[in-house]
């Protein structure tokens, strides 16, 4: 099975991207790889052998990550992948990453697969063989034992996450990819997912597919992101009739930075 492990970066997680290189040549070097930057800029620089490189830039709101992980899907399938591995710019895969979704991929070939995902400590920079010593699978989502596989319940696909997934070429092509109304943070992976529901593809927990995401800032609520979040929210919800991301919504209104007017949330004047 041909195996393409798919990207979406941006200058400012370079660092996250090499370290993520660096570990995909040791546990998965035959996998294909694609790049997408997202910047305004094309990136410079010769990318390393195996690895096609596309650019997608900002849309008027922000960076378009569905838009770049759809553009690298495509390259991949021109190029013959049978396998799309999908990785966040912040993840590490582990050792058994790319393995599990192969098995789970033949087992499942027609099915949306998700690995677990641990977040790491700022002070964490673990090699390969350290990995395993580190796995602490965000508790908000089921972690299987390793090559175990188990059908998500509808409820749980609202804990579908892009920043590790696989599908094989034929089911994406189903699935039709990411939609093209999210620019900026938000909402996009939601929108994947309930797409997979309504189109009858299985979304499947796959076990031992671990990925390790990096540290970086962040805040809570995202503040630097409510506009993305009003904008992209109120898309999904013109798609589906309800709101994403509920958590945060709740915490701006309760910091009195949006209210609900009717069907909508808004920014209060004040905010």
């Amino acid at each position: 099975m041909r195996i393409s492990v798919l990207t979406v970066a941006s200058a400012a997680r370079r660092a996250h991207l090499e370290r993520q290189s660096a570990v995909l040549a040791e546990v998965a070097p035959d996998a294909d790889r694609v790049e997408v930057w997202l910047d305004a800029a094309p990136p410079t620089g010769i990318p390393d052998a195996g690895t096609q490189t596309r650019h997608v830039p900002p849309g008027p709101h922000g960076l378009r990550v569905g838009a770049g992980r759809n553009a690298a899907a495509a390259a991949a399938i021109a190029a013959g992948a049978e396998l799309l591995v999908f990785l966040d710019v912040d993840c590490l895969p582990g050792a058994d990453l790319v393995a599990r979704y192969i098995d789970a991929a033949t087992a499942h070939p027609d099915a949306l697969l998700a690995g677990p995902v641990t977040y790491l400590a700022s002070v964490q920079r673990p090699e390969v063989a350290d990995l395993p010593f580190v796995t602490r699978p965000h508790r908000a989502r089921p972690a299987l034992p390793l090559g175990a596989t188990r059908a998500a319940t509808p409820d749980e696909y609202d804990l579908f996450w892009s920043l590790s997934f696989a599908v094989t070429a034929a089911t994406w092509e189903r699935l039709g990819g990411f939609h093209d109304a999210y620019e900026g943070y938000g909402a996009e992976d939601t929108d994947l997912a309930w797409t997979a529901r309504a189109a009858g593809i299985p979304l499947v927990w796959t076990g031992g597919a671990d990925a390790y995401h990096q540290w970086h800032p962040v805040s809570s609520p995202p503040w630097q992101h409510l506009d993305d979040i009003l904008r992209n929210g109120a898309a999904f919800h013109r798609r589906w009739g309800v709101w994403p991301m509920g958590g945060w919504l709740e915490a701006f209104a309760a910091a009195g930075a949006i209210e609900r007017r009717g069907a909508t949330w808004l920014r209060r004047p004040s905010a």
